[in-house]
């Protein structure tokens, strides 16, 4: 069968690429934006990319087009094909109808910690030997891509995203997906541009469990109040609730270790290069779910120990003159303010300086900008960057909502004197943390560039 997948470039849509690809179907695609890595990735499977939507795409005649949410209505090939009256599905009804009806699906959804979650899980199934299917929202180096399918594997790893499916189906992806292990990581208001409110995400979840069978795993957190809610409305699946004395816990050891307690049982102690409360919970909860499909928690606790994270979740991106400069996806208040806690446990009395780019939908609305201040309050300086004009222009000022920090908060909205200010601000020991969901016009490297001619 030939696909035609419409906003091929994104994380999911590539991935889904990738696995239509393995499963043996022809696959083409189209994007506005078709540079490296992603269009690297494609190309090197075989599969062809074509720039921008063009209406002439008709003309390749696909059995179906799969459409990726970046598509709305008034795009031009997507009014073709509906004139047309051609095939067309969403990414997330192709892969569960046409591949995870075949798997035993392990899905990781929350508002935080999908795609490190699910990449901690993935791992300890490929280091257990049962080489899992998956599709990730990120790259664990160990993994080494985002997304695989060997169709004579039946375990199926997936980041289960709460955002809606397409334009003509508003219900959250993870609906399609049919999990028999599901983690709620945890869940806040978020994706304000589709949900009016909480409650509304709430219900979204509470689909997500009427699909687990009763033979089925729920792991969440306890004491998480949106998530009690979401239980208290209906679940038919045995449920481990995570973080308790009495049962499976983390217990923190330092900085880069913690020990796996089952009550008062120790299972083991993981050592790894991560930081931060909220990934001993990834871990426990990953752990967890890798149990439900019969692996030891000493064989996960000893996996673990072997993960070396995700790309783009506190990466390293570079070291100048003692200056060392990370990636983070952050983009959520929460996930800012427990990446900087996390950083801190690791370097102590040195200087944090933060580096935000309000990037997200939710975030360039405002919705929680008031809840930015606290976030940041852990650094020591902070750097704040939005355009005033165009798609990533803010709708509120940084000036005037990050005013409390006082001093240490500076707001800017040209890239090149972002660069400039951060770099004469810097100095031997410091800790630059970018924090985006976007490229960021490319800063890390302009960064590290800047930093090593400033000292050179």
């Amino acid at each position: 069968m030939h696909l035609h997948i419409l906003g091929i470039c994104g994380t999911f849509m590539g991935g889904l690429a990738l696995i239509a690809r393995a499963a043996g179907h022809r696959v083409t695609g189209c994007d506005a934006g078709v540079y490296p890595p992603m269009s690297t990735q494609l190309a090197e499977q075989g599969i062809d990319l074509i720039e921008g939507f063009g209406s002439d795409q008709i003309a390749l005649k696909p059995d179906l087009f799969i459409i990726g949410n970046v598509v709305s209505r008034g795009n031009p090939l997507m009014e073709a094909i509906l004139e047309s009256g051609l095939p067309y599905t969403s990414g997330p009804q192709w892969l569960g109808e046409h591949v995870l009806q075949k798997q035993h699906v392990l899905a990781v959804a929350g508002t935080h910690g999908k795609t490190t979650t699910s990449s901690m899980l993935a791992w300890i199934l490929e280091v257990a030997g049962k080489k899992p299917n998956f599709l990730i929202g990120g790259v664990a180096p160990g993994l080494q891509v985002s997304a695989r399918l060997d169709q004579d594997v039946d375990l199926f790893v997936i980041e289960a995203d709460e955002y809606d499916t397409a334009f003509f189906d508003k219900r959250s992806k993870f609906v399609h997906y049919r999990p028999r292990t599901v983690i709620l990581n945890n869940l806040e208001y978020d994706h304000a541009d589709i949900f009016p409110d909480l409650s509304a995400i709430e219900t979204q979840f509470h689909h997500l469990l009427r699909t687990v069978p009763g033979s089925g795993r729920v792991i969440m957190p306890s004491g998480d109040e949106a998530l009690d809610r979401v239980l208290e409305r209906g679940c038919w699946s045995e449920v481990i609730k995570t973080g308790t004395l009495q049962g499976w816990h983390a217990q923190t050891v330092d900085a880069l270790s913690f020990d796996v307690f089952e009550g008062t049982r120790l299972h083991g102690q993981v050592k790894w290069p991560l930081t931060g409360e909220h990934n001993r919970h990834n871990a426990i909860v990953a752990i967890l779910a890798a149990a439900h499909i019969g692996i030891d928690p000493a064989t996960s606790i000893q996996a673990l120990c072997s993960f070396g994270g995700v790309k783009r979740r506190m990466e390293v991106r570079g070291v100048v003159n003692d200056i060392t400069v990370y990636d983070d996806f952050a983009h959520h208040p929460t996930a800012i303010r427990t990446t900087i806690e996390g950083l801190r446990a690791q370097v102590g009395n040195k200087r944090i300086l933060a580096v935000l780019e309000p990037r997200s939908n939710t975030m360039k609305l405002g919705t929680m900008a008031a809840r930015l201040p606290q976030a940041l309050e852990g650094a020591d300086r902070v750097f704040c960057f939005g355009e005033k004009t165009g798609k990533q222009a803010l709708g509120w000022n940084p000036s005037v909502v990050l005013a409390e920090l006082g001093d240490k908060m500076q707001a800017h909205h040209e890239m090149d004197q972002l660069i400039d200010s951060i770099a004469r601000e810097a100095r031997c020991g410091d800790h630059i943390l970018i924090m985006s969901n976007g490229g960021f016009g490319g800063i890390h490297s302009r960064l590290l560039s800047a930093l090593a001619q400033t000292r050179a």
